[in-house]
C-alpha cells in the first residue's frame, strides 16, 4: 500500500507540473488551455479523495477492532460517522461529475473556437453565437448556488435521498431512457424521499427561464373537488352539514384510505387561505358597534376560560404524575376552539332583538378572536416550554421572565393594532373603496383583487407584530364593514364564492389527519376522552359566562358554551410542533389528534340540540 501511496505522490507532481506547462503555453487558445488545466485538476482532486477514503477506511477498520461489541452506544457512533462519511463523499463525487460536466463544456467551447478560426461565420450564425452567450450570463447571473451556499450553514445536515421518477400513465411502464433524461433535466419535478420518509418536490428550479407545474398538486386539487362533491351532497340528503362530508373526503383521500394525495403540505397551505378569508367575511358581518359591545366581556371570557383549563390540567396532571410542562401544553391546546367551524354555525345568525342585550354570535365570535391572539402567544411562548422541560433552575427562572416580556409585548402590539385600524378608517378606507369600487364598473377582478390585497396587508401587519395572521383577517371584515350594508353587501357577494371553496380544502385537508384504524383500535378511551373534554369545557364556559355577563343577557350562556365545546383545528400544528421539540410523545399526539377530531366531528350535534332548545324559531331557520 505504501508504494500506491509513492506512486499516487509522484503522479500528482506531474499532474502539477503539467498543469503549469498548459497555463505557460501561448500557443493554446484560452477555452482549450482552460479546458487541459480544468482536466488535470480534476485528476488530481480524484486522487487526492481515493487516498483520503482509504485513510478512513483504515482508521475505520481500527476503531471497530478495538471497540466492544457489547457497547450499543459505541457502535451506533460508529454507524454514524461511516454515515457521515459515505454522505460527504456522495456529495464530493456529485461535485466532481459537476466539474466535469463543466469540463465537457470547456471542451465543447474549444472545439467551437478551433472550428471560428478556420471558417468565417455566416450572419445568423454569428446572431446564434452572441444569443448563445447571452443565454449563458443569464444563467449565470440567476444561478442561486444555493448548496454551496447553505451547507457550511449552521444547523445544515447532510441529508442522503432517492429520487423517484414518475411512472408512465399506460400499464405503469417507465418511459425510455432518452425521455427519462428529458424528464430529469428539464422539468426536474421528481419526488424525493430522505431517510426519515419525508417527500419533497421541486419549490425552485436551478433553470428560472422554463415555466414548470407541479402535477401533483394539481392532481390533488382535483381530487379532493371531485370527491368533496358527492361527500358533501350526501351529507346534505341525510341532514348533516356539508362539512362532514368534506372532512369525510379528506379522511378517504387521505394516508388512512387511498394515500392518493402526494402534496399534503400544498393542500394544507391552501386550505388556510380558507381561514383567511372565513374570517375575512365574519368581519365584515361583525361591525365595529358589535364589537365595542363585547370586547370585554370576550376578553374576560377567553382568559378565565383558558385559566380554568389549564388548572383543571394541573389538577389532572398532578393525580396522573404527569409532567407540568406537558399538562400545560395539552390544556392550553385544548381551551382552544375552531373559528372557522363554528363561524360556519352562525352564517346569519342572531343579531340580538333588544337594546342594551347582547347576542350570542357577538360573544361567540368576540371570545373566539381573542383566543386566536392567545394562540399567537402560546406559540411564541413554546421555547419557555422547551426550556422547561430540561428542568433546570436558571432556564426555568428565565423562562418565567420571558413570559412577562411576551405578555407585555402582545400588548404593545395590540395597542400598535388598535391604533393602526383607527387611523385606516378615518383616512384610506373610504376613499380606498370608491377608488376600486370606481374601477370595477363592469369588471369585478379590481374589486376582488383589492378585497384580497387588503386581507392580505392585515394579516401581514399582525403577523409581523406577533399577534395573529387570523386576527388581521377579522379587522380587514370588520373595518370594510363600517362603510356600511352596500358595501357590505356588494364585497361579500364577491368574496363568499373564494371563501366556500377555500372552506372545502380546509375542511378535507382536517379530514387527512384523522386516522380511523386508530380511533377503531382505542374507541373506548377516545369516546371517554372526547365526551369528557366537551361537557367538562361546555360545564366551565357557562360558569364563566354566568359570572360575567350582564343580567339581562345570561340566556344566551347555553349556547355561546356549546360554540365553545369542541377543540380548534390548530391543535394539529401546535401538536406537531410540541411533538418534534419532545414536550409531548408520540402516543400523547396521536390522542389529541383524535380527540380534536372526534371533538369537530360532535360539535354540528351539540350545536342543533342547543339552538333547537335556546333559540327562537325565527332566528334557529337561518343556523346551518
Amino acid at each position: 500500500m505504501s508504494s500506491s501511496f509513492i506512486r499516487k505522490n509522484v503522479v500528482v507532481k506531474k499532474l502539477a507540473a503539467a498543469a503549469d506547462a498548459v497555463e505557460r503555453d501561448r500557443s493554446l487558445s484560452e477555452p482549450e488551455r482552460h479546458f487541459q488545466v480544468h482536466t488535470l485538476e480534476v485528476f488530481q482532486k480524484e486522487l487526492n479523495e481515493s487516498e483520503h477514503l482509504v485513510f478512513q477506511a483504515v482508521h475505520g477498520l481500527q476503531r471497530a477492532l478495538q471497540g466492544d461489541y457489547r457497547d450499543v452506544v459505541n457502535m451506533k457512533e460508529s454507524s454514524r460517522q461511516r454515515l457521515e462519511a459515505l454522505r460527504e463523499a456522495a456529495i464530493k463525487e456529485e461535485q466532481e461529475y459537476v466539474e466535469l460536466v463543466a469540463a465537457e463544456k470547456h471542451q465543447q467551447e474549444a472545439v467551437k473556437s478551433a472550428l471560428a478560426q478556420n471558417k468565417t461565420l455566416s450572419i445568423l450564425d454569428e446572431i446564434l453565437e452572441d444569443v448563445r452567450k447571452a443565454a449563458d450570463r443569464l444563467e449565470e447571473e440567476i444561478e442561486e448556488h444555493a448548496f454551496d451556499n447553505n451547507k457550511q450553514m449552521k444547523g445544515v445536515n447532510v441529508e442522503a435521498v432517492l429520487r423517484v421518477e414518475e411512472d408512465e400513465e399506460n400499464g405503469g411502464k417507465r418511459r425510455n431512457k432518452s425521455k427519462q433524461k428529458e424528464v430529469e433535466d428539464d422539468l426536474g419535478l421528481s419526488m424525493l424521499i430522505d431517510s426519515q420518509n419525508n417527500q419533497y418536490v421541486l419549490t425552485k428550479p436551478r433553470d428560472s427561464t422554463m415555466p414548470r407545474a407541479d402535477h401533483h398538486f394539481i392532481k390533488d386539487l382535483v381530487s379532493v373537488v371531485m370527491l368533496s362533491l358527492p361527500c358533501g351532497w350526501i351529507c346534505t340528503l341525510v341532514g348533516l352539514p356539508p362539512m362532514f362530508g368534506y372532512i369525510i373526503c379528506g379522511v378517504l383521500l387521505g394516508p388512512s384510505g387511498l394515500n392518493s394525495i402526494k402534496s399534503m403540505v400544498q393542500v394544507e397551505t391552501l386550505g388556510e387561505l380558507g381561514v383567511f378569508f372565513t374570517l375575512f367575511v365574519v368581519g365584515l358581518e361583525f361591525s365595529p358597534e358589535r364589537l365595542r359591545k363585547v370586547w370585554k366581556t370576550s376578553l374576560q371570557g377567553s382568559c378565565y376560560l383558558s385559566l380554568l383549563m389549564v388548572g383543571a390540567g394541573l389538577l389532572w396532571g398532578q393525580a396522573l404524575r404527569i409532567r407540568a410542562t406537558q399538562t400545560v401544553f395539552i390544556s392550553s391546546c385544548l381551551s382552544l376552539s375552531s373559528t372557522p367551524l363554528v363561524s360556519r354555525f352562525l352564517a346569519g345568525g342572531s343579531r340580538g332583538d333588544k337594546e342594551g342585550d347582547l347576542d350570542y354570535s357577538s360573544v361567540l365570535l368576540g371570545m373566539l378572536v381573542m383566543q386566536d391572539v392567545q394562540l399567537g402567544l402560546f406559540i411564541a411562548v413554546m421555547p419557555t416550554l422547551i426550556q422547561a422541560q430540561s428542568g433546570d433552575l436558571d432556564s426555568l427562572l428565565f423562562g418565567s421572565l420571558r413570559v412577562l416580556y411576551l405578555l407585555a409585548q402582545v400588548l404593545v402590539s395590540l395597542a400598535a393594532v388598535l391604533l393602526l385600524c383607527l387611523l385606516l378608517k378615518s383616512v384610506l378606507i373610504g376613499p380606498y373603496y370608491k377608488k376600486l369600487h370606481a374601477e370595477s364598473k363592469g369588471n369585478k377582478e379590481i374589486l376582488v383583487l383589492g378585497m384580497a390585497a387588503f386581507v392580505f396587508f392585515m394579516l401581514t401587519v399582525t403577523e409581523f407584530l406577533d399577534v395573529s395572521m387570523e386576527l388581521g383577517c377579522f379587522l380587514a371584515g370588520a373595518l370594510l364593514s363600517t362603510q356600511g350594508h352596500m358595501v357590505t353587501a356588494e364585497v361579500m357577494g364577491c368574496i363568499e364564492p373564494i371563501r366556500d371553496f377555500l372552506a372545502i380544502i380546509f375542511f378535507a385537508s382536517i379530514g387527512l389527519h384523522v386516522f380511523p384504524t386508530f380511533v377503531l383500535y382505542e374507541l373506548t378511551i377516545l369516546l371517554v376522552l372526547t365526551l369528557s373534554l366537551v361537557i367538562m369545557k361546555f360545564v366551565m364556559a357557562v360558569v364563566v359566562l354566568s359570572a360575567i355577563l350582564p343580567p339581562g343577557s345570561r340566556h344566551i350562556r347555553w349556547v355561546v358554551s356549546a360554540g365553545l365545546a369542541q377543540v380548534s383545528e390548530f391543535s394539529f400544528v401546535l401538536g406537531s410542533r410540541a411533538r418534534r421539540a419532545g414536550i409531548i410523545s408520540r402516543e400523547v399526539y396521536l390522542l389529541v389528534l383524535s380527540v380534536t377530531t372526534l371533538s369537530l366531528l360532535l360539535a354540528p350535534l351539540l350545536w342543533r340540540v342547543t339552538t333547537h332548545k335556546w333559540v327562537p324559531r325565527a332566528e334557529r331557520k337561518t343556523v346551518t
